[in-house]
């Protein structure tokens, strides 16, 4: 949530930051409009009250039962005048909250202005150590049919499109990639939870998934529980409403989930193989940090991320995202994309962010930097680490042979079991 002095002091930087994102800038006018008004009430309010009180008291010393009467009768139109402020003002902030619930981030001054995707900046290319494939390379979706390791007609039939099953190795592969990628995570001095895969409404809205991606999250709305898009919801939420000292900073977190999204904005794309999904897994990290130092963990963030894909032997490249392609939270984000040769794609497989103090703000986390110092906002970032199946379509993809083997890569062959995936297995 961004900063009502900022919209107050700064409309014109806000509106900058919206159109530059291509959102609509018309809601600071009117939050500017609303935030005038209750101010208003606020101050009547006020006055009402402190008549009310200075009255009440010159009512105890008046010995003329008229006259006391008559301030009492008064009195109560006063109270019913405040009682009326105090519903409008309600309205009002209410108004308030729902218009600044839906503004998104602002952007960093360093992010590359940009309509849409074709705008991100590729900052770097990373060849991986795997020789180039000297034949031609399946899809995964081949690959998994072949070796018996991918059910997609079991997966329709549990549960219709979008859904697969793994078989035995497929399996195996899939819990090991998420065994080490945490392995890997607590070696980069990340603290592992295990979380809720439901969450309340509250959290959602602190993470800045409600109420904007309302229509694309899985809903129970008997109990109002929401299954999570991401772990970054719960992370979000695991210190809301808390006041850290500055020397518990930063707090490092990993996390495994199952991911659950209606890929409603995703219709008719990618319908072949597991790339998209309305259930899938990722590893996710997540930081507290204190603001100034919020920069320097998002690169070493990113580089946490780069280093599982080059332990990995993968090509990938990094992209800075443009304006107008940034998640509603992130003020920066850097995207992970490797490389699979079967489907000949570059696939996102992590996306590093920055959010500032925007999250801390809907979650009201803050941290003093000493005792009896003024609370301020934390500053948070999240990026997966990494996310699944594109991890594995990479892997099976970069890793096939002639015979229709998948080689395991060396760092996943403790978690597997096994060297070599081949039919027979």
């Amino acid at each position: 949530m961004l900063d009502i002095n900022l919209i107050r002091h700064n409309p014109d930087i806000v509106r900058q930051g919206l159109v530059n994102r291509g959102s609509d800038p018309s809601a600071v006018d009117a939050i500017l409009a609303l935030d005038v008004q209750r101010r208003e009430i606020i101050a009547r309010s006020e006055q009402l009250r402190a008549l009310r009180n200075t009255v009440s008291k010159e009512i105890g010393r008046m010995k003329d039962e008229a006259e006391r009467e008559a301030k009492k009768a008064e009195m109560r139109r006063v109270g019913d005048e405040i009682a009326t402020l105090e519903a409008e003002l309600g309205k009002i902030e209410a108004q308030l909250a729902e218009l600044t619930g839906e503004l998104p981030n602002l952007p960093d001054p360093r992010v590359p202005i940009g309509a849409d995707e074709s705008h991100n900046v590729v900052v770097r290319t990373e060849q991986g150590t795997l020789p180039p494939l000297d034949f031609p390379a399946k899809p995964h979706w081949e690959i998994g049919e072949q070796l018996g390791i991918i059910d997609f007609e079991r997966g329709v039939k549990l549960s219709g499109s979008r859904f697969y099953v793994l078989n035995g190795l497929g399996a195996r592969l899939q819990r090991g990639l998420i065994t080490w990628m945490l392995d890997l995570r607590r070696q980069q001095g990340y603290e592992e939870r295990y979380l809720p895969f439901m969450v309340r409404s509250q959290v959602l809205f602190a993470s800045g998934q409600l109420p904007k991606f309302r229509d694309n999250l899985y809903h129970d709305a008997e109990e109002d529980f929401w299954w999570v898009p991401t772990a970054e919801v719960p992370l979000t939420g695991l210190h809301s409403d808390e006041i850290l000292s500055a020397d518990e900073l930063p707090k490092l977190y990993a996390a495994y989930t199952p991911c659950f999204r209606r890929e409603k904005m995703s219709a008719g794309k990618d319908v072949r193989g597991i790339k998209r999904g309305h259930q899938f897994d990722k590893v996710e990290m997540y930081a507290f940090t204190l603001p100034e130092e919020s920069d320097h963990y998002l690169e070493r963030m990113r580089e946490d991320a780069e280093a599982t894909l080059r332990a990995l032997g993968l090509t990938y490249r990094v992209k800075l995202l443009c304006t107008g392609d940034l998640g509603f939270a992130a003020r920066m984000t850097y995207d992970l994309e490797v490389w699979a040769p079967g489907v000949q794609e570059w696939l996102e497989v992590s996306s590093v962010s920055n959010t500032g103090d925007f999250q801390a703000r809907r979650a009201n986390i803050k941290f003093r930097r000493e005792r009896g110092a003024k609370a301020e906002f934390v500053h948070t970032l999240n990026g997966s680490g990494l996310a699944l199946p594109r991890t594995m379509i990479a892997v099976l993809e970069n890793y096939q042979q002639p015979d229709g083997s998948v080689v395991v890569p060396e760092v996943l062959r403790p978690y597997v079991g096994v060297d070599v995936i081949r039919k027979s297995d």
